[in-house]
């Protein structure tokens, strides 16, 4: 063998025991690594891998809002959502209090919404939606009860709708006796203004049955009681299924 021969393959196996060794040492520290980092968890961690679930899933835990893989006995599917098939049933201390902030918040604390009056629409064909005295009870809710008189009945919806033009419409937060202006550009106090959280100018939807079809009966002030219902949506994967 030349030198030159030599040489070369000298120079070779040089290089393939430079690289084995980076080769190690990288592993080495991808190792430590790993060993310092949080393993797969049902819980989320700093730097740590979110595992699934035995069903392949997310832990609801982890979830943003609370969503349910299959509807409870108490609702219905309707797409992707599972809606109430009956108005909340309000308890004896509860009754004459059910507006909107009341509506909202209790679909919030069921861990559902108050579904829009396009949802209640939709749901129409599905669910026995508050109607008048003369549509057909089998697929409506209507009042059969005469002894304390028949009224065409309506629920209510998320939307909103205002009765007259401006911002005021929509209510005021107004100014708190507190509120000071800014005396390093001499702006002055501001003069006290009594709040309008629930103004009597904003209006939630209320709709009814009409026959399966859905129709609007018009609106009601937000702070003024009516029948409700929740909607909750379904689980992560259920989206756009079928059967």
């Amino acid at each position: 063998m030349t030198s030159n021969s030599r040489l070369t393959a000298i120079a070779a196996w040089s290089a393939l025991a430079l690289s084995l060794a980076a080769l190690l040492f990288a592993g080495a520290v991808v190792s430590d690594a790993a060993k310092r980092l949080p393993g797969p968890s049902l819980q989320p961690k700093k730097f740590g891998i979110l595992r699934l679930d035995r069903k392949k899933k997310f832990p609801p835990s982890v979830l943003p809002g609370k969503v349910f893989d299959r509807c409870s006995p108490e609702t219905v599917r309707i797409g992707t959502v599972c809606m109430m098939t009956s108005p909340y049933p309000l308890e004896s201390g509860e009754i004459g209090r059910n507006d909107y902030f009341f509506a909202t918040q209790k679909c919030a604390e069921l861990g559902g919404y108050l579904p829009t009056a396009a949802q209640l629409i939709g749901a129409a064909p599905y669910v026995k939606l508050a109607g008048r005295v003369d549509d057909n009870e089998v697929t409506a809710s209507t009042d059969v009860d005469a002894t304390d008189g028949l009224k065409d009945r309506r629920e209510m919806s998320a939307s909103l709708t205002t009765t007259v033009s401006g911002g005021r419409a929509a209510g005021s937060q107004g100014v708190s006796d507190g509120s000071r202006g800014d005396p390093k550009t001499g702006e002055p106090d501001p003069a006290p203004l009594p709040a309008d959280p629930a103004p009597e100018t904003l209006h939630y939807v209320t709709v009814y049955d009409n026959g399966d079809r859905g129709g609007f009966a018009g609106g009601k002030p937000v702070g003024q009681p009516e029948n409700f219902r929740c909607a909750f949506n379904r689980a992560q994967g259920k989206a756009g299924e079928l059967g």
